[in-house]
């Protein structure tokens, strides 16, 4: 029965068994059969057998760093044999320097440059199979050596038959599928981990999992990069006024799920620079430029690229800054950029109080944390980084520090916002690799006055201010028909052990009038507020003076307030 019962719960959770068999496999070989042994995990496939074991080292006969650098060693020989979904899934834990220690990190990073490459005669079949015709009908000239390879997608070097030189992104053949399959072994083997190890639940990966999943969703799609480089475009039109950042041009008719075409952007990039003398000052200039765009892109608009290591932005032979690799992209909803926006005023203005009601204001928590406990601590981890510049901090460490205090009293926060850490982190790393000296927070302060004026301005109390009135008149019409739905269906079925109330109807109605003269008066006095908001900087000498829209507004009040002295009444 207990067979059956295994049998039945493979058959739901995993569908590929001899992949499920290769990966047990491999993780047994390079350190893990001990945990797997431990986990139940050898017995869940009939007749599997693991290989010989590799001598593991007990935590308690090394130090704690030693433990998670040959931790983070066996992962990363792990993940090298186990293909592209399980290097995809190395390099995002190699991003979470908030959680994971850097010996661990840096033993993941030795995942950037481990995928290999695809046969050109593979790459030339997808490519024709997508554009529905042969390549030498698209191309004057394909370079059959791919110039990038990554975990998903190969990239090559080609001219188009207009003489333009593109690079021709392609994907894997079959990486959809096997995404998906490892995907769900993963969930299964982690949910077993999990309860044998606490390393391994220190980790989080089972939650990691799933955004690792939903990100790579997007990432295997490349008409979404297409449309990210597009957008991203578009919003550094209105700001980049000195034209110092190029995003490729998308050619969307060469453009499908699997393949991507996009101009050619020849440069050199930053992770191949090792001081500012090489760069110049002209492009030193730029970079500190291209770097107030990245954060009011990210304050601002609310979409930002989350991956801007020194391989993807390059300088251009004009000392222009190139950006590539749009499959990774940031983005807020208006919400958390206010919130982001006061979390980043609270750090410039040192207002420890306000950070912490801010972080509470966006965090996931059980139950709310003595907030004067939580100030100290906040302001204990972070108040030693503020005002620093890229030379002094150690930006890797702020985050860790912070996350670490959230953490400690049980906040949490959203997926979203490590990716703004992720994208300040890397900022960070680049600028101290060519001795760049970056005050992050001087940078974002220039904004943030501008920024936080927008929030408080008359346009934006005007908008928040519909909206209300919109949920008001919504609710009025609402709540009267949940009231009677709801009194029907006591007064129905023998309800209420047949208890009656007299003058039911009028109760009903009394109700509902009070409800709907609640509503009423609270949209009154928003329309006086907004009729108000048009003439706090209006000179008025007389009722001529007072712009229409006030008069609007007030009239709209007054007819208002008329009708619920009538409803009164009666």
């Amino acid at each position: 029965m207990d067979l059956i019962k295994t049998g039945i719960g493979i058959s739901k959770t995993i569908k590929n068994v001899a992949r499920m068999r290769e990966i047990l496999t491999v993780l047994s070989r390079h350190g893990f059969s001990e945990l797997i042994v431990k986990s139940g995990l050898d017995k869940v496939i009939p007749g599997f057998v693991l290989p010989a074991r590799v001598s593991e080292l007990k935590r308690e006969d090394i130090s704690s760093e030693e433990w998670w650098q040959i931790f983070g060693t066996q992962l990363r020989m792990s993940f090298e044999e186990l293909g592209p979904s399980f290097i995809k899934l190395g390099q995002l834990l190699a991003t979470r320097e908030d959680i994971l220690e850097p010996v661990m990190i840096k033993e993941l990073k030795l995942l950037q440059n481990k995928v290999k490459g695809i046969p050109f005669e593979t790459a030339r079949n997808v490519i024709e199979t997508n554009l529905g015709k042969k390549i030498h009908e698209v191309f004057s000239s394909f370079n059959e050596v791919a110039i990038g390879t990554a975990s998903i997608g190969v990239v090559y070097k080609a001219e188009l038959i207009n003489g333009q030189k593109v690079v021709v992104k392609v994907r894997r053949p079959g990486i959809a599928k096997t995404i998906n399959t490892d995907f769900e072994i993963l969930k299964f083997i982690l949910q077993k981990l999990e309860k044998v190890s606490v390393d391994i639940r220190f980790l989080g990966m089972s939650k990691m999992i799933n955004d690792f999943f939903k990100s790579t969703q997007n990432e295997l799609n490349f008409q979404v990069e297409a449309q990210n480089c597009e957008r991203l475009k578009k919003n550094l039109l209105v700001i980049d006024k000195e034209s110092i950042l190029v995003v490729p041009h998308v050619y969307r008719e060469y453009t499908t799920q699997e393949v991507i075409v996009l101009e050619f952007l020849d440069g050199r990039p930053f992770n191949e620079f090792n001081s500012l003398e090489q760069l110049g000052p002209v492009v030193v200039e730029r970079l500190l430029k291209s770097v107030e765009l990245f954060t009011h892109t990210l304050l601002a608009d609310g979409f930002f690229h989350a991956d801007l290591h020194g391989g993807n932005f390059f300088v251009m032979p004009d000392q222009k800054i190139g950006l590539i690799d749009f499959g990774l992209m940031g983005t807020l909803s208006k919400k958390n950029r206010a919130n982001l926006i006061a979390i980043m005023y609270s750090l410039i203005t040192h207002d420890f109080e306000n950070l912490v009601y801010e972080f509470l204001e966006v965090a996931d928590f059980d139950s709310i944390p003595n907030h004067e406990e939580l100030i100290r601590d906040i302001k204990d981890a972070i108040s030693p980084y503020v005002g620093l510049s890229v030379k002094e901090t150690n930006m890797s460490e702020l985050v860790r520090n912070l996350i670490k205090t959230l953490s400690k009293h049980e906040l949490y926060l959203p997926r979203e916002w490590f990716i703004i850490f992720r994208a300040l982190i890397t900022l960070d790393g680049v600028g101290k690799s060519i001795g760049l000296d970056l005050n992050i927070f001087q940078i974002l302060e220039k904004d943030l006055d501008k920024l936080v004026g927008e929030m408080l301005s008359k346009k934006n109390a005007q908008d928040e201010l519909m909206w209300v009135a919109k949920d008001v008149i919504s609710s009025l019409r609402i709540v009267p028909k949940h009231i009677k739905w709801f009194l029907k269906e006591i007064s129905k079925n023998n309800y209420a052990l047949e208890i009656r109330i007299k003058e039911v109807d009028t109760l009903s109605k009394s109700i509902s009038r009070s409800f709907y003269i609640l509503g009423m008066s609270l949209l009154a006095s928003v329309m006086i507020l907004c009729g108000t908001l048009f003439v706090r900087n209006v000179n008025i000498i007389s009722v001529y003076d007072i712009p229409l829209l006030s008069w609007i507004f007030w009239g709209f009040a007054s007819y208002l307030l008329v009708r619920i002295t009538i409803m009164r009444r009666y």
